[in-house]
């Protein structure tokens, strides 16, 4: 196999800000290029936030890492103006199939309904959409700066002060707020002294990016004690350019120095194929943890992404969550800085609500995947005989909840039903999107606050300006997915979350909930 080579260099620039005789100042200084960072950084400055980016590295692309990007993610990049090349470039997949042995057990459709401008998900190599998001931020002139490394931190109450080392030497920046997003070994962290709470898993899975051409569909397959890796699990994803993704369970007593060789990858992947027509792209083998911070926000120090929590990979709730982190974050950020509200504090309540959530998750389907007790494994091998014989067994079936976004249930952001609803998303919950007109909803909001309405009177919607989206009664599949009725209406928040909803639109009770979600 050859040496991984990096898919983007990006050059070292020296700044004016290294020469200063007194550190810069910025609103916002983000520590970490990756997919959050860069997600934050786009947000920002849309909402008219300078803010700087610091990486430690100048490049990207060394190995897949994180290839499964779901609907919620795309709709928010979509917002971000940079979602068209991901979704040329992405393999789209909605079905996934789950195998015992030779036998499929079940199939399912992750997005069974019409009427949604994103797919249920998209392959699609980490370092293509690190790339894009790069590509976005330089063409809206976001400070990027690579090879700058965050060397020492001072926090006080009206924010913090970085130490930052380059090729020409170290200079210092001062900020209102520092976010880490700078991964699963986050030197901020570190820095400030924080540690994980939560459980590490012993057992260790081997990942092969192998280059092929191949006749399977585009679709996700897991087996449970296949024929040609007896006893383990393993999941095959289609990548972009050939690429398909295998990831094979293996013993936690496995050497893994000894088990990414590809002399011993190779007759794994042979057997798996019944041929040997296949490159090795990318090899590595992993253990994982279900583990996050304490608290998210310390003082000017808010913590995002993997530098914040982290699950195992079923799922695909890595990568998608921490996007989710930006999303939730940066309007936030937007309204504290421009001095409308004091939000952060439901950052730390949102997301955290978020993370234990993901964890639950990932922690349960690591749990019937890889048993760690007798108890454990007798009720996986009674929920898979069940599986094979009735309808309602395979509900019991784990093999990775996949990754959908958060409903806020405990927000104080949400202002609670003025009424009995038949249906619809409550407050707190994701906005689903539909079509509108000749386009769909998630095209038509701003990136700001908004009123979603069917037949409310301006008399009543008129509300400091709020933009309002009118339903039209054609708009059928909308109006039976947010159970709307003539003179009800949605207050939609800016990371496309609901704040509240009015069976009876008034004035009065939309301002109550605009103050209610910060936006007074």
């Amino acid at each position: 196999m050859k040496a991984a080579e990096p898919f983007a260099r990006f050059a070292y620039r020296r700044h004016a800000d290294q020469v200063r005789a007194k550190p810069a100042e910025y609103p916002v200084v983000i520590i970490g290029a990756g997919p959050v960072g860069l997600t934050l950084a786009i947000d920002l400055k849309l909402r008219g936030i300078e803010c700087v980016l610091l990486d430690d590295q100048n490049r990207i692309g060394e190995g897949s890492r994180a290839i499964c990007f779901a609907k919620r993610t795309l709709e928010i990049w979509d917002r971000l103006g940079c979602v068209a090349p991901m979704l040329e470039k992405g393999v789209r997949w909605n079905i996934g199939k789950v195998f015992q042995g030779e036998d499929l057990l079940y199939q399912f459709d992750l997005l069974p309904e019409p009427g949604h401008k994103m797919p249920a998900f998209i392959n699609l190599q980490q370092f293509y959409a690190e790339k894009f998001l790069v590509d976005r931020a330089q063409t809206l002139g976001v400070d990027l700066r690579w090879l700058n490394r965050v060397s020492g931190m001072q926090t006080g109450d009206q924010g913090a002060r970085l130490r930052i080392e380059t090729p020409d030497g170290a200079y210092s920046l001062d900020a209102r707020f520092v976010i880490a997003c700078d991964g699963a070994r986050s030197p901020t962290r570190s820095l400030l002294g924080l540690d994980f709470m939560g459980e590490a898993f012993e057992d260790q899975f081997l990942i092969a990016d192998v280059r092929m051409t191949a006749a399977f569909p585009v679709e996700r397959w897991f087996w449970f004690d296949p024929p040609f890796h007896s006893g383990q699990s393993c999941l095959l994803h289609k990548q972009p350019d050939d690429i398909w993704r295998i990831d094979l369970q293996l013993s936690p007593e496995a050497d893994a120095e000894h088990e990414r060789q590809p002399e011993v990858v190779r007759p794994r992947i042979e057997r798996m194929l019944g041929h040997g027509d296949f490159e090795l792209e990318w090899i590595s083998v992993y253990r994982f943890q279900c583990r996050r911070l304490e608290r998210f926000v310390h003082g000017a120090v808010i913590f995002a992404g993997d530098a914040a929590h982290q699950v195992s990979p079923f799922g695909a709730r890595g990568a998608n969550s921490g996007v989710q982190d930006a999303d939730n974050l940066g309007w936030k950020l937007a309204a504290v800085l421009q001095g409308k509200a004091g939000l952060i504090a439901s950052y730390d309540q949102e997301r955290s609500e978020a993370a234990d959530e993901n964890i639950l998750n990932s922690t349960r389907a690591t749990d019937f995947i890889a048993p760690r007790q007798k108890a454990e494994a007798r009720f996986r091998n009674a929920a898979l005989a069940l599986a094979r014989q009735t309808e309602f067994g395979k509900r019991f079936v784990n093999s990775g909840r996949l990754s959908t976004p958060t409903a806020y249930r405990n927000s104080p952001l949400s202002t609670p039903d003025d009424g009995s609803w038949a249906g619809g998303p409550p407050p707190g919950a994701p906005m689903p999107d539909a079509p509108l007109g000749k386009g769909y909803l998630s095209e038509k909001l701003p990136h700001g606050f908004a009123l979603l309405c069917l037949q409310a009177g301006a008399e009543t919607t008129a509300v400091a300006g709020l933009p309002v989206i009118n339903v039209d009664n054609n708009d059928k599949n909308l109006i039976a997915r947010f159970s709307l009725s003539p003179g009800a209406a949605y207050l939609v928040r800016p990371d496309r979350h609901i704040a509240a909803r009015f069976l009876c639109a008034r004035q009065d009770a939309i301002a109550a909930a605009l103050q209610q979600a910060g936006a007074a």
